[in-house]
């Protein structure tokens, strides 16, 4: 079991003919990714080489869904051109619609999001590195030989700590590792990947890694409070930022007790999270609460 990506997701990459796209196709397919096609308007009828294998370019994501029955597709366009992009796989009806791409405007976020929202498209990122269930499958740009399958869920708006806490916590494994993106509008939240790891019966322990500003770690505890049964375990980037600087990725300005790394610790905490003050804690604590629960299951 996995959460949105799993060994039968068929993925289409849209700019996979640039250079950031053919090197992460590239990635995604040794990783054993089920890539069945690019999608670039220019190109279409093309084919690109990799390594062992051919993958045919499209001229739009309806054309390339048609042709090859793809359920995700991954986003490499440049920050000008994103919103029509994710606009058009949401147009064309696709699931998932995971977007890589940094430095979009806010405004067309909240537009693509709320588009795609209405059409039934998920959207992960966009300024994300994408997700990954090891072993299956793997959409983005997290590398893929860093841990193994296990039974540990990772949602995280930061992309190098999602790699530091994969490999860190590489003996015990992951169902899925999602990496939401720091960006002040996402298109799938703490919340969202919360949920979907509650209700996955292979996933028995649950990490959340968030980050100063805004409010979506407190929101993810309350949430936690009333819908999660599972272990989890929290880390919050920034603990030594000065108040009033934005951050960033993270696209968010730390005023008074609001937005910063304690006061989200504490909302936390106070739910019953265990929380790490470093990653390499926070791992450590993920062990401990293992061997607590298998302690609890067999006594």
């Amino acid at each position: 079991m996995a959460i949105y990506l799993t060994k039968e997701s068929k993925v289409l990459v849209q700019g996979m003919t640039g250079g950031e796209g053919m090197k992460h196709t590239r990635r995604m397919l040794a990783a054993g990714t089920h890539v069945v096609g690019g999608v670039n308007p220019r190109k279409a009828g093309r084919t690109v080489d990799f390594d062992d294998r051919t993958v045919p370019v499209f001229g739009s994501v309806a054309d390339g869904m048609r042709a090859t029955g793809a359920d995700v597709t991954v986003v490499f366009v440049p920050p000008a051109f994103a919103k029509a992009a994710v606009m058009e796989a949401a147009d064309a009806g696709i699931g998932l619609a995971v977007v890589i791409t940094e430095g979009i405007p806010v405004h067309d976020s909240v537009a693509f999001t709320a588009y795609a929202k209405e059409k039934g498209t998920r959207i992960i990122g966009p300024n994300c590195p994408g997700l990954i269930t090891p072993g299956q499958s793997n959409a983005g740009i997290i590398p893929a030989d860093i841990t193994k399958p296990g039974r540990i869920g990772l949602v995280s708006k930061s992309g190098t700590l999602t790699y530091q806490l994969m490999y860190e916590l590489r003996d015990i494994g992951f169902t899925t590792c999602v990496g939401i993106g720091g960006d002040p509008v996402v298109g799938t939240t703490h919340i969202d990947c919360l949920a979907a790891f509650q209700d996955d019966p292979d996933t028995d322990i649950i990490v959340l890694i968030g980050e100063i500003g805004g409010d979506a770690e407190e929101r993810a505890a309350a949430f936690i409070d009333k819908h999660v049964s599972k272990p989890v375990v929290g880390y919050v980037a920034g603990f030594t930022a000065p108040e009033g600087r934005t951050m960033g990725h993270a696209g968010a300005i730390v005023s008074g007790s609001s937005g910063t790394a304690q006061a989200k610790k504490e909302a936390l905490e106070a739910v019953g999270v265990t929380v790490g003050n470093t990653p390499t804690e926070t791992a450590r604590l993920v062990l401990a609460a293992l061997e607590t629960d298998r302690r609890a299951t067999h006594g």
